[in-house]
C-alpha cells in the first residue's frame, strides 16, 4: 500500500507544470531548514487602505500588515515589494541589514503569490509612494501554484467564475462587488429591523413545492423513503407565522428553481420576502420603495447613478400603472375591451404575440406584457392589477375579480420585486389551488400543487396581509453596474468542464 502511495505521489509531480514543481523544491528546501511554509496566526494590525489613506497619521508609526505578495524588485541588499490585501495593494521595503541574512534570504527566495507578514515602520519613497520599512518578514503560506498567467489581466469569464479565488485575486473591482453586496443585505437587515420585522429561517426542504411558478429541484429523503423538493420561494412557510402572530416577519433565503441559465437567472439565488400583517399592497409598495431608496442611498450615497451607461433615477416618485394600463400605451390593445377569451386572442395575434389556443384574457394580457411592455420599463415602474390567472396566492380586488391586487417592481426592463395583498380566503384559495392542479394535469410543470397545510393554515384565519418578494441577486447587480447575475454571485452553477 505504501508503495503505491509513493508510486501515485510520483506520477501527480510527474505531471505538473515545471513552475509548480519547482515551488514544491522550494517548500521542501523551506521545511529542511526549519522555516515552516504555512505558519501560524498573525497579528494584523492594520490594512492598507487605512495607512494609504491616512499617511499623516502613520508617518513614523509601526504597523504590521499581512497579506499576498504580488510584486518585487530587488536592488542587491535592499527590495521593494507589494503587498495585497483586503482593501488594496500596499509597497514594503525591505533590507538585509535591516532583517537580517536569514530572513532577507528568505525574501530574495519567495515567489509571487506567497502570503506574508510585514512589520515595520511608515514612510514615504523618494518618488512619494507610501511605504512600509520593513523590520521583520513572516513567512504565512507558501503558494505553490504560481497565478495565471497575465494574472493581473484575468479576463476570460469561464476561468474567472470557475476559479473565484483567482478572480478576486486578479481583479480588485470583483472583491469590491462582494463586499457590497454584503452591506446592500445588511442594510436591508437593518431596515426592516428598524420596521419592527423579524427576521426568521423556515426550511428548505419542502414536501410539496410551492409559493411561486417554477419548476423544482426533487431529491429524496432515505430514512423517510420520502421525495422532497427544494424550495422555490418562502412565502407558504412565511405566511402560517402571521397566522400564529408574528405580525411583521422577513426571511434572506437561497431558494431553487430547475430553469435556465442565464445572465438574469441562476437556479440557485437569494431571495428575500417579508410579510406585514394588517397591510395591503399599496402599504408594501410605500415600503418597497422606501427600502430600496434607503438602501441604495447607504451603499451607493446617491439615488441617481448610471447601470450599464443608463441614467437611474430612484429619487423621484417611482412610477404606479395597472398592466392593462401599460399594455394599452405600448401596443393599443385595450384589455376591458375584449369582450371574451376569443376577443384577446386575436388582439395577440394581430400583436404577433404567440399563445396557446386555450389562453384565456388574463393570460393574454401577461403574455402580451411581457414580450412588448417588460423591454421598455428601465426607470422604477410599479405594474399592478395582474389577472387572477397568474396569481394564485394574490386577493382579488374588489372592483374587477378578474384582478388581483398584486404588483411586479420592474427598472432596467427586468422584475425586481413581486407583492401583493395576501389572498386569507381559504374557501377561493382551495378553488385556486384545483385550478392550478388542473393545469398541472394538462402539462404545465410550473403549476402548483395543492397544499392542505396550507390551506389549513389559513382556515385558521389569516389577518389581512401584504407580503413582498425581492430577487437580492438582482438588486446587487444594479446598486455594482453589473451586466450579469453570475458577476454577482461567489460560485454560480457552471456545466461541468470536461
Amino acid at each position: 500500500m505504501e508503495e503505491q502511495f509513493i508510486e501515485s505521489l510520483e506520477e501527480w509531480r510527474n505531471e505538473l507544470s515545471e513552475q509548480h514543481r519547482i515551488r514544491l523544491e522550494k517548500m521542501t528546501a523551506l521545511q529542511q531548514e526549519g522555516i515552516r511554509p504555512f505558519g501560524e496566526r498573525y497579528d494584523q494590525t492594520h490594512h492598507a487602505a487605512e495607512i494609504l489613506n491616512d499617511f499623516e497619521t502613520y508617518e513614523g508609526q509601526e504597523v504590521s500588515v499581512a497579506g499576498r505578495m504580488m510584486a518585487k524588485r530587488g536592488m542587491g541588499k535592499a527590495s521593494f515589494a507589494h503587498l495585497q490585501d483586503l482593501t488594496g495593494q500596499i509597497q514594503f521595503y525591505i533590507r538585509r541589514d535591516d532583517v537580517g541574512e536569514a530572513a532577507y534570504d528568505l525574501f530574495k527566495s519567495l515567489d509571487l503569490g506567497d502570503i506574508l507578514g510585514i512589520k515595520g515602520k511608515v514612510f514615504k519613497t523618494r518618488t512619494g509612494e507610501t511605504s512600509i520599512h520593513a523590520e521583520s518578514l513572516t513567512l504565512l503560506c507558501k503558494s505553490l501554484r504560481p497565478l495565471p498567467e497575465k494574472w493581473h489581466g484575468l479576463k476570460d469569464v469561464e476561468t474567472r467564475y470557475r476559479q473565484r479565488h483567482l478572480d478576486l485575486i486578479a481583479n480588485p473591482e470583483v472583491k469590491e462587488v462582494f463586499v457590497t453586496r454584503s452591506r446592500i443585505i445588511q442594510e436591508i437587515r437593518n431596515y426592516l429591523s428598524s420596521k419592527g420585522f423579524l427576521e426568521v429561517e423556515t426550511p428548505t426542504l419542502h414536501s410539496i413545492p410551492g409559493g411561486a411558478a417554477a419548476k423544482p429541484f426533487v431529491t429524496h429523503h432515505n430514512a423517510l423513503d420520502l421525495d422532497l423538493y427544494m424550495r422555490i420561494a418562502l412565502e407558504l412557510h412565511l405566511k402560517r407565522l402571521i397566522v400564529g402572530g408574528l405580525e411583521r416577519v422577513f426571511e434572506l433565503g437561497r431558494v431553487f428553481r430547475n430553469e435556465g441559465i442565464s445572465t438574469r437567472h441562476n437556479p440557485e439565488f437569494t431571495l428575500m420576502e417579508l410579510y406585514q400583517a394588517y397591510a395591503d399592497y399599496n402599504d408594501i409598495m410605500d415600503l418597497t420603495e422606501d427600502l430600496i431608496r434607503t438602501v441604495c442611498l447607504k451603499v451607493k450615497g446617491t439615488a441617481k447613478f448610471q447601470y450599464q451607461g443608463v441614467e437611474m433615477d430612484l429619487e423621484s416618485p417611482w412610477r404606479r400603472a395597472s398592466m392593462a394600463e401599460l399594455v394599452k400605451e405600448c401596443t393599443g390593445a385595450d384589455y376591458y375591451a375584449w369582450a371574451d377569451d376569443a376577443d384577446a386572442l386575436k388582439a395577440a395575434a394581430a400583436l404577433g404575440v404567440n399563445v396557446a389556443d386555450t389562453a384565456t384574457k388574463g393570460k393574454v394580457l401577461v403574455a402580451i406584457f411581457e414580450e412588448k411592455v417588460e423591454d421598455t420599463l428601465i426607470q422604477p415602474t410599479f405594474v399592478t392589477d395582474h389577472p387572477i390567472d397568474d396569481s394564485p396566492l394574490a386577493k382579488r380586488k374588489e372592483d374587477d375579480p378578474s384582478l388581483t391586487a398584486r404588483f411586479e417592481l420592474f427598472m432596467t426592463a427586468r422584475e425586481y420585486g413581486n407583492a401583493y395583498s395576501e389572498l386569507n380566503d381559504p374557501v377561493d384559495q382551495r378553488q385556486r389551488f384545483m385550478q392550478q392542479m388542473d393545469a398541472r394535469a394538462k402539462g404545465d410543470e410550473e403549476a402548483q400543487m395543492m397544499d392542505e397545510d396550507f390551506v389549513a393554515a389559513l382556515e385558521q384565519g389569516l389577518p389581512p396581509t401584504g407580503g413582498l418578494g425581492i430577487g437580492i441577486d438582482r438588486l446587487v447587480m444594479l446598486l455594482t453596474d453589473a451586466p450579469s447575475i453570475r458577476d454577482v454571485i461567489l460560485f454560480p452553477t457552471l456545466r461541468p468542464q470536461g
